[in-house]
């Protein structure tokens, strides 16, 4: 920034490397590359990787492997994503089964939903196209309320298990028991044909996903198929050095991926110290920062980590345009004043 004769502050030219100066914590999961390590060097920041949380595959892959067989046997129409995270899973699980995840796709003629452009990319990186990724937030609540009715369906409650049921009760040509490797399909790509197929749906999830998708989704008249595809368990505790730099302010921000980031920074490093910015990537994990009572600086309009990064470029200069540096600490380095 620069001052004319008057002492005034005069805007400042944009920046080619707006976080220049910065040192950002990116809370990882332990496997993986991280986007936003990568567009954070390009906005000239230092990425500071650590893990908070890990991504484990469920203790039981039984379910997710027979969910799989019969995505490929063309029991569902649709296969539902939430989170980048189940991806691999998912593609590992399916290629153990004999067919990569894209594979499966392709063979059962099946349609598949991301909850939003960095769940689609996850997906475009495993070799699978999406059909359907909802506009606006990458809210579960709002891929439930652009999904499509169930085709020719109608809802009705089954007597018997007490749960919501879709479409007629008798499904002729997929009607009985989904393949499972016990029990496969005889002919595992000959599947009817799309007016034909009950109106199904397989949602792979995380262990910590809320019903939103499930409830929205029956509510439309489909009939929907949850398997626990991954699960989100604590890091090992970050290293002394991090500690530190958090509690002094080193660290002049933080990104938060998704509610569960934002409970393990709380757990592992404490609260952010005064003037260090959070930067949430969507609604679901900015509720968390506020029920948490934690300061939030923005979150992103585009939930990809490029949207997370522009969020946390906006929140760093202020609103008039002048270039905002990182906070200088009492003993001259970059950083917050320690506080008592």
């Amino acid at each position: 920034m620069t001052a004319p004769d008057d002492g005034r502050a005069t805007p400042a030219a944009p920046l080619a490397a707006p976080l220049a100066g910065w040192r950002v914590l990116v809370p990882r999961p332990t496997a993986g590359q991280s986007g936003a390590a990568v567009a954070l060097a390009a906005a000239g920041a230092e990425p500071v990787l650590v893990p908070l949380i890990a991504i484990d595959p469920p203790a039981d892959t039984g379910r997710v492997d027979d969910a799989l067989l019969a995505l490929g046997a063309g029991w569902y129409r649709w296969l539902v994503v939430t989170s980048g995270a189940a991806v691999p899973v998912l593609d590992t699980r399916a290629t153990a089964t004999g067919r990569p995840l894209a594979t499966l796709v392709a063979d059962g003629a099946v349609q598949v939903a991301a909850v939003g452009p960095g769940t689609a990319r996850a997906l475009r990186d495993a070799g699978v196209g999406t059909d359907l990724t909802p506009r606006g937030p990458s809210t579960g609540a709002n891929l439930a309320a652009q999904w499509p009715p169930a085709p020719g369906q109608h809802a009705w409650t089954d007597p018997h298990d007490g749960y919501l049921q879709h479409g007629p009760r008798h499904h002729a040509p997929t009607a009985g028991h989904p393949p499972t490797a016990d029990h496969p399909a005889d002919h595992p790509t000959d599947h009817p044909a799309d007016g034909a197929r009950p109106a199904r749906v397989l949602f792979a999830r995380g262990d910590l996903a809320a019903s939103t998708v499930a409830d929205g989704l029956r509510a439309r008249g489909w009939q929907v198929d949850e398997v626990v595809a991954y699960r989100t368990v604590p890091a090992p505790p970050p290293p002394d050095d991090v500690r530190d730099a958090w509690r002094t302010g080193a660290l002049h921000a933080a990104l938060l991926t998704s509610a569960s980031t934002v409970r393990a920074l709380v757990e592992h490093l404490g609260p952010p110290p005064p003037g260090t910015l959070l930067v949430a990537i969507g609604p679901t994990t900015a509720a968390e920062v506020r029920r948490l009572g934690l300061p939030l600086a923005a979150t992103a309009d585009e939930q990809t980590m490029a949207g997370l990064v522009a969020a946390l470029v906006a929140a760093a200069h202020p609103s008039d345009g002048l270039v905002a540096a990182p906070p200088v600490r009492e003993d001259g380095r970059t950083g917050h004043q320690e506080t008592p």
